[in-house]
C-alpha cells in the first residue's frame, strides 16, 4: 500500500510562475475512461489519491467528474493555484483542498483582494467536508498581504510566517521553496534518501509511471500504468534499484542526484 498516488489529469496550466519549472511534454486532458482504468489498476495500492503533478486540475472540463468518479473507492486530494477555484465550489467530495496561495501574481490582472475572496467563498462553503491548507512560501512577496486578509477574514491573529490551524479544518502552511530537481541544475549528490516508491507514485496524464511528483518531465520512466500491471512495474529491476539505493542513503538516478527536496 502506498501512502499517497499523484495522477496528473492534465498537464496544462492557466499561468506561468516564476517558480514553476514549466511543462516541456505534450499537453493533454486525461479522458474519463482512461482515468476509470486508472482507478481499477490503483485499487488496493492506495486509498489516498492526489490529482495533480504539474498543472492546473481545476482546467480539465470533467473535474468534478472526476472528483465524484474517485471518491467511490479514495480520499480525493487536491493542489490548486485557486484562480478557477469555483469550478470545484459545490463538490463534497474533497477530501483536502491545498491552495498555492504563492501562485498569486498582479501579472494575472485580478486583485489580491479579489482573487482571495473567491477563494475565502468556496472554502466557506467546503470547509466542512473538506480539509483546507493555505499554502505560503516564506519569501513571498505578497505573503505578508495574503496573511493580513486571512487575519481579517478568520479573526485569526497571525504575526509571524508560520504553521498554524487557523479554524476547524483550515490550515496556513508556510514552507521554503525548493528547487524542481532538473537535469541542466546546479544540484548534486549522491547521497540521500526519499520516500520515493516506498510512500508513493506519480502517474503522468499519458499514463508514464515516474517515482514522485517532482519528476515532472517524466524523466524517470518506470513504466506505463496503461500497458501493463502495477505489479510488473514494482518487481522491475529499475524500481528495485532505486529502492534499495535510498534504503542505503545512495541515489540510483540521475535525476535523484539533482533533487534536494528531502535535505
Amino acid at each position: 500500500m502506498y501512502k499517497k498516488v499523484y495522477v496528473e489529469i492534465t498537464n496544462n496550466c492557466n499561468l506561468s510562475c516564476n517558480f514553476c519549472i514549466k511543462n516541456k511534454r505534450f499537453k493533454k486532458y486525461m479522458p474519463l475512461s482512461d482515468f476509470k482504468k486508472i482507478l481499477t489498476k490503483l485499487n488496493g495500492y492506495t486509498k489516498y489519491l492526489y490529482l495533480h503533478v504539474l498543472g492546473e486540475p481545476l482546467m480539465h472540463p470533467q473535474i468534478n467528474e472526476f472528483i465524484n468518479e474517485a471518491s467511490k473507492n479514495f480520499y480525493v486530494n487536491i493542489t490548486t493555484n485557486g484562480y478557477l477555484i469555483k469550478n470545484i465550489a459545490d463538490n463534497k467530495n474533497i477530501r483536502q483542498l491545498n491552495i498555492s496561495l504563492h501562485s498569486f501574481d498582479t501579472k494575472y490582472k485580478i486583485s489580491l483582494e479579489d482573487y482571495m475572496d473567491n477563494i475565502f467563498y468556496v472554502v466557506d462553503k467546503l470547509k466542512n467536508n473538506t480539509y483546507i491548507s493555505f499554502r505560503l512560501w516564506v519569501k513571498n512577496k505578497y505573503s505578508n498581504e495574503i496573511i493580513k486578509l486571512i487575519n481579517k477574514r478568520y479573526n485569526s491573529n497571525i504575526k509571524k510566517v508560520d504553521n498554524i490551524k487557523i479554524s476547524k479544518n483550515i490550515y496556513l502552511n508556510i514552507h521554503d521553496e525548493f528547487i524542481w530537481p532538473d537535469l541542466e541544475n546546479n544540484v548534486h549528490n549522491n547521497n540521500g534518501k526519499c520516500y520515493a516508491l516506498k510512500d508513493h507514485i506519480g502517474i503522468l496524464v499519458d499514463g508514464t509511471i515516474v517515482p514522485c511528483c517532482l519528476d515532472s518531465l517524466g524523466t524517470i520512466k518506470l513504466g506505463n500504468i496503461f500497458e501493463e500491471n502495477l505489479e510488473n512495474v514494482i518487481n522491475s529491476k529499475r524500481y528495485l534499484e532505486m529502492l534499495e539505493g535510498f534504503k542505503n542513503n545512495k541515489k540510483t538516478e540521475e535525476l535523484c542526484k539533482k533533487c534536494n527536496f528531502i535535505k
